[in-house]
């Protein structure tokens, strides 16, 4: 190594740490980026345990961090959000005459699931069902945070499906119906929830080839391609649902209707208009009739680490409008101003980054290699900056980092949160090199030609910054 390095010696044993960049660690990483597709266009830092950026490449230009957004948002969840006590985000029922009230407080985690231990909607549907054998309507209401389904910035064609489906206080099975398709004979019959119109134009053929797409505002979803015969499983997609609070309710109504409780009005929602001159002003919580019944969720710790281990959207969505809650109404733009403060803490100029979203999804979103390791610096010295670590996906071991890193020196020595969009890919965490010490990094590559790749250069780089270190 060229570079000037001192040891320094303490009582918990010998730590080596670089006085200087080494000019041999950037001209290695530098070399395995050259092998990613032409034209894709890298940013990349990394900082020693002394705090030298032994990499900088392009570090104060703006990129777009795609799913590392999750990063500013966890980490803003746990500035503002009391994590470890019983969530008060659980949905609840209320009655209103004869009308049913089904309440979203902003929990993620609502389910229908047959076989549901916690956080059920059937908790739900019992309670109204031992109170009372005919209702009205079943009303949806989702005003505990302004109706913003989706951010600026995320393309329409993702809004159908469950990458993009739509964010509201009121969610249920994260937001996804469930379509099944099997072939039986020459035909393919579509099963599973019959929450939106099908137009199904699959036929039978040799793989099992189906896509969807449906137009937003639309509830006719098209079914398109190919199912291969029996007497295989066939297949499952996965669709977003435009108005989670409507779904909710009609989901509650059919529960009821299994439990013998007469319906006899209609599935209404209850929402409340975003108005943009009310960002940052407080909205205070009425004081509504008593809940017949609520749900509690988990600890809201549990729901990060979901949001960062499995990069799940519209969790990471819902905890902005959370963190927007406090000492505000909800919306996305009350979020980024919790969001925004943080960052000023963390000593990141304001130039450095622009946020859209909670997700990553929106393509407005732009942050620096430079900005992105200092608010990573930062999070380490608060005193939860390892439990944060700890919520992040581990090289070779889970989340989406499961496949990456396997069977390498970095196999469970990387915690970092992944992103992926149309020509983008990040990551951005910490990892351990050869010598022991920790480095904190943050790699984007954008422009990625279509169809290809980028992420074996980086992880290439990734590991010979690891080796050199």
């Amino acid at each position: 190594m060229q570079a000037i390095r001192a040891i320094i010696l303490g009582a918990a044993g010998a730590m080596l740490v670089a006085a200087a960049p080494d000019p041999a660690v950037d001209a290695a990483v530098r070399a395995a980026l050259a092998k990613a597709p032409a034209g894709t266009r890298f940013g990349m830092v990394v900082r020693d345990a002394a705090g030298v950026e032994q990499v900088a490449i392009e570090p104060d230009r703006r990129f777009v961090p795609a799913s590392n957004t999750k990063i500013f948002t966890t980490l803003a969840s746990f500035a503002t959000l009391p994590l470890d006590a019983a969530d008060d985000g659980g949905a609840g029922v209320r009655m209103e005459g004869r009308d049913v009230i089904l309440v979203g407080a902003g929990d993620a985690r609502l389910s229908s699931a047959a076989d549901c231990r916690v956080d059920c909607l059937s908790t739900l549907a019992d309670a109204v069902a031992a109170t009372t054998r005919v209702v009205g309507d079943v009303i949806g209401d989702d005003s505990r945070f302004p109706d913003q389904r989706w951010s600026p910035g995320m393309g329409w064609n993702n809004m159908a499906g469950r990458y993009g489906t739509a964010a509201s206080a009121l969610t249920l099975d994260d937001n996804e119906l469930a379509i099944t398709v099997v072939a039986q004979g020459d035909k393919a019959v579509v099963g599973g929830s019959d929450y939106y119109r099908i137009d199904n134009r699959i036929r039978v053929g040799k793989t099992n080839a189906v896509s969807f797409d449906r137009m937003p505002g639309s509830d006719l979803l098209r079914l398109s391609g190919t199912v291969a015969p029996g007497p295989g499983p066939g297949v499952t997609v996965r669709t977003g649902v435009e108005d989670a609070a409507h779904h909710a309710a009609w989901t509650l109504a059919q529960l009821l209707r299994d439990r013998g409780v007469r319906v006899t009005g209609t599935v209404g929602v209850r929402h409340r208009p975003h108005r943009a001159e009310e960002d940052g002003a407080v909205v205070a919580d009425d004081a509504p009739p008593p809940m017949l019944a609520r749900v509690q969720p988990g600890p809201l710790i549990e729901d990060v680490a979901i949001t960062n281990k499995a990069s799940q959207n519209l969790h990471a969505e819902l905890l902005l409008r959370r963190i927007g809650r406090v000492g505000g109404g909800g919306s996305i733009g009350d979020g980024l101003k919790r969001i925004a403060a943080m960052m000023a803490t963390a000593g990141v100029p304001r130039t450095a980054w622009d946020l859209s979203d909670g997700s990553g999804m929106s393509t407005y979103n732009r942050v620096t290699p430079r900005a992105m390791v200092t608010l990573l610096g930062w999070a380490q010295a608060q005193p939860w900056g390892a439990r944060w670590i700890a919520t992040l996906p581990v090289g070779g071991v889970d989340g989406t980092l499961t496949r990456r890193f396997r069977d390498t020196p970095l196999a469970g020595k990387v915690h970092a949160k992944t992103g992926t969009l149309s020509g983008v890919s990040a990551l951005a965490g910490t990892m351990t090199a050869a010598s022991g010490q920790t480095l904190t990094f943050a790699l984007y590559a954008n422009d990625n030609p279509d169809g290809m790749s980028a992420t074996p250069a980086m992880d290439a780089a990734l590991l010979a910054a690891a080796a050199a270190l």
